[in-house]
């Protein structure tokens, strides 16, 4: 009897040892082909995306490059499984062209071929201004960012695509810049937060169509007030309800 008990002991342990594989197998799987979750580090995002947000990436949105696989491995260049091309307005996430080992997220305004500027504060898309309405006001609660009152403006896109900026000052070094013209096969990224964003405008430049990740598809989480996700105890009185299962636009 003791015999077969230890049998069936060994034999139980096992199986949960292959279901265990198994599951690690399976969220693998789905980590490297559909949706990988990401962190919010930054406040350039504001007011879209906010520092603790913790969504989930689409990642056969725009098919697969390197980027896509763990470690990035040279299997193959550019991308393959490319169903659908990126949309102007879409907010991505991609390798820093100067650091491919690190992953920014910013929303994607110039696709090849356009000329984007920026005059006054102003976008310009192909010559044309993007139309830019206030919409009120935005505080933040990140205490490297701080600020409260902060002028929100809301731009509509020529592919319907709307969303809310911040814009403390019409002045600043990224308000007046350069015609840019993105070169085949790059794109120009821009985060909503204007005054407090490294992007295209800046050292970040044209990004190739070989670094991009994924869209931002929705919030899963999110936690205020600079909670880390260990901090448990202090996810009741901290979680941004509200915007669980939000869909990032």
């Amino acid at each position: 009897m003791s015999e077969n008990a230890e049998t069936k002991s060994q034999n139980s342990l096992w199986e949960n040892i292959k279901v265990i594989i198994q599951a690690l197998l399976l969220a693998m799987v789905i980590r490297t082909v559909l949706f990988q979750p990401f962190t919010i580090p930054s406040g350039s995002m504001m007011p879209t995306l906010l520092v603790g947000d913790y969504i989930f990436v689409n990642k056969f949105a725009y098919g697969y490059s390197k980027y896509s696989l763990p470690f990035s491995p040279n299997l193959f260049s550019g991308r393959i499984l490319e169903f659908n091309e990126p949309k102007r307005g879409d907010i991505i996430v991609f390798r820093l062209p100067s650091h491919p080992d690190v992953d920014y997220i910013k929303r994607l305004i110039g696709l090849p071929g356009d000329r984007v500027q920026v005059t006054n504060g102003v976008l310009l898309v192909n010559g044309q201004p993007v139309p830019k309405q206030a919409d009120g006001t935005f505080a933040s609660d990140y205490s490297l960012d701080p600020g409260d009152h902060i002028p929100v403006f809301r731009e509509t896109l020529d592919t319907g695509v709307s969303y809310d900026t911040l814009d403390q000052s019409n002045v600043s070094r990224g308000d007046n810049t350069q015609e840019f013209v993105v070169p085949e096969d790059h794109y120009f990224f821009m985060g909503d937060n204007r005054d407090n964003s490294l992007d295209s405008r800046f050292d970040v430049g044209y990004v190739p169509a070989e670094n991009l990740v994924g869209r931002a598809s929705i919030i899963f989480f999110s936690l205020g007030n600079d909670t880390s996700f260990r901090e448990v105890w202090k996810w009741p009185t901290n979680m941004r309800w509200d915007r669980i299962f939000k869909v990032v636009e």
